[in-house]
C-alpha cells in the first residue's frame, strides 16, 4: 500500500490533535537544528544544506510517508558516503548522486520493494553501523580539541597519524566547551528526557565562548554568516559519463536511505503499536531525495533520533513533521544570525555522542550470544566499513550474509530486532 498516512489520519483529524502535534513539531524542531547544522559539517558540505535539508526533505517525508510519526532529515549514517563524494566528485557530484539515488528509491517504492529491505542481514546492519559511528567518533577530534589542522584526511588510517603529528595545537578553551556539551546532553536526556537538551546544551557552551570571547571556532568564524533563505531550486545538469561515474555513490544512499527508513519506521511502530506502510515510506525517501538534491540539500532518510523525540514529545500524526520543517525554516529565516554563534566544539560533542548512541554499547554484549558467522559478519563489514569503503562494505556483507541465509534455508529464521538508535 503506498497511500500516504497523512490521508489516513486527516479524516479524523481535530483540535487537540494538532496541539499535540504543534508542541511536539518545535520540540523536534530544536533537536533538528544543531543536528543539521553539525552532520553537514561533518559531512565536508556547507552548514546551511543541513537546514534546507531538513526543510526540504523533512517535509516531504511527513507529508508522503508511510509512519503516522516518522520525522526525516538529515543523519549521521550518511556523513561517511556524503564526505567520500564530496572529496571524490565534488558538492555538485553529491547533488545529482541525491538525485539518482531518489529515482532509484521511487523506481523500488513504485515496484513496491520496500518489503525486501528487512531481508538486509541484522548483523550486516550493526557492522557497518558501528563502523560509521567509529568514523563519525574519529572525525570530530579535531574540532573537539580545537586541533589547528588545514586539511584532515578522510580515510581513517591516515586521519590518526595527523591528528596526533598535531596533538600540540589542541586547546584547553574547546576541551572545556566539548565536555561541558557532553556533561549537559547527558545530564539533561536523564533529568529532562522531555526538554530538547541538545539545543539547550549547545546554546550554553556556545553562550560560554561568546560571554568569555573563548579563542574557540564557531560556525560563523569558520563558514561565515549562515543564509536566511532557501536557495532556488536547480536541476543538476546530467551527462551520461557522469551517470556512469556517479551511480555506485547513488545506489549506496538509496540503500542507506531505504534500511535507515526501515529501521526508524520499526522503531516508531513499536514505539506507538502501530503498522507503517513499506512502500508509502520508500516512495517518500525517494521523493524527498529528488527535492533535496534541487535545493542543494543532502541525501535524507528517516532520522531515529528525530522520531523518537517526536513520539516522545506528544507527537500523533505526520502534521507534526510538517510542523518541524516549518519552524528550521522560520529559524533559517529569522535566527539564522543567532545559529552562526553555535561553538564547533559544542557540535562536535553532539556528534560524539551520536555516534556513541548509534553503535548501542548497550547490545554489545549480546552479539557475542549469536551464531559465530554473525559475529564474523559483522566484524567484516565493521572492519570494511572502517578501513576500506562503505560500498565495499555494503556489497560484501549483503553478499556473504545471502549466502549464509541460503545455507540456513532449513532452518527458521530469527526474529528481526530493530536498533533503537
Amino acid at each position: 500500500m503506498r497511500t500516504p498516512k497523512i490521508l489516513t489520519t486527516l479524516k479524523t483529524y481535530n483540535a487537540s490533535l494538532f496541539l499535540a502535534d504543534l508542541l511536539a513539531g518545535l520540540t523536534v524542531a530544536m533537536v533538528a537544528i544543531p543536528l543539521s547544522l553539525a552532520i553537514a559539517i561533518a559531512s565536508g558540505a556547507e552548514p546551511a544544506a543541513g537546514l534546507v535539508t531538513a526543510i526540504v526533505a523533512g517535509g516531504l517525508i511527513s507529508l508522503l510517508g508511510g509512519s503516522r510519526v516518522q520525522v526525516g532529515g538529515p543523519t549521521g549514517a550518511f556523513i561517511v558516503v556524503v564526505f567520500g563524494v564530496i572529496a571524490n566528485h565534488g558538492y555538485d557530484g553529491l547533488v545529482m548522486a541525491t538525485f539518482m539515488a531518489g529515482i532509484i528509491l521511487v523506481a523500488a517504492g513504485m515496484l513496491r520493494a520496500g518489503n525486501l529491505i528487512r531481508y538486509v542481514p541484522e548483523a550486516v546492519v550493526n557492522g557497518f553501523t558501528i563502523g560509521i559511528a567509529i568514523i563519525i567518533a574519529t572525525s570530530q577530534i579535531k574540532d573537539f580539541l580545537g586541533i589547528d589542522l588545514a586539511q584532515q584526511p578522510a580515510a581513517f588510517l591516515e586521519k590518526l597519524p595527523v591528528l596526533w603529528a598535531a596533538r600540540d595545537t589542541a586547546t584547553l578553551s574547546a576541551l572545556g566547551v566539548g565536555l561541558l556539551s557532553i556533561v549537559l546532553i547527558v545530564a539533561l536526556r536523564r533529568a529532562a528526557p522531555k526538554l530538547p537538551g541538545l539545543i539547550v546544551a549547545v546554546a550554553i557552551g556556545s553562550a560560554a565562548v561568546a560571554i568569555w570571547q573563548l579563542p574557540v571556532d564557531t560556525i560563523q568564524s569558520r563558514f561565515g554568516a549562515l543564509p536566511s533563505s532557501l536557495p532556488m531550486p536547480a536541476f543538476p545538469d546530467f551527462t551520461v559519463a557522469r551517470i556512469v561515474e556517479l551511480l555506485p555513490s547513488a545506489f549506496v544512499i538509496a540503500f542507506l536511505a531505504g534500511v535507515e527508513s526501515f529501521l526508524s519506521a520499526m522503531v516508531a511502530d513499536r514505539m506507538i503499536d502501530g503498522h507503517h506502510r513499506p512502500n508509502a515510506e520508500v516512495l517518500a525517501q525517494g521523493v524527498a531525495n529528488l527535492g533535496s538534491a534541487c535545493f542543494g540539500g543532502l541525501p535524507a532518510t528517516g532520522a531515529i533520533a528525530r522520531t523518537a523525540t517526536n513520539v516522545r514529545a506528544g507527537g500523533k500524526t505526520p502534521v507534526a513533521g510538517l510542523v518541524h520543517a516549518a519552524a528550521v525554516l522560520a529559524v533559517m529565516t529569522f535566527a539564522a544570525d543567532w545559529a552562526g554563534y553555535m561553538a564547533m566544539p559544542a557540535l562536535a560533542a553532539l556528534l560524539i555522542l551520536t555516534a556513541w548512541n548509534m553503535s548501542e554499547p548497550h547490545k554489545w554484549r549480546g552479539y557475542l550470544k549469536t551464531r559465530r558467522s554473525d559475529q564474523v559478519l559483522l566484524l567484516l563489514t565493521l572492519t570494511l566499513t572502517v578501513l576500506a569503503d562503505l560500498t565495499v562494505a555494503i556489497g560484501v556483507g549483503v553478499a556473504v550474509g545471502l549466502a549464509l541465509r541460503l545455507s540456513r534455508r532449513d532452518t527458521p529464521p530469527p526474529d528481526w530486532t530493530p536498533p533503537d538508535r
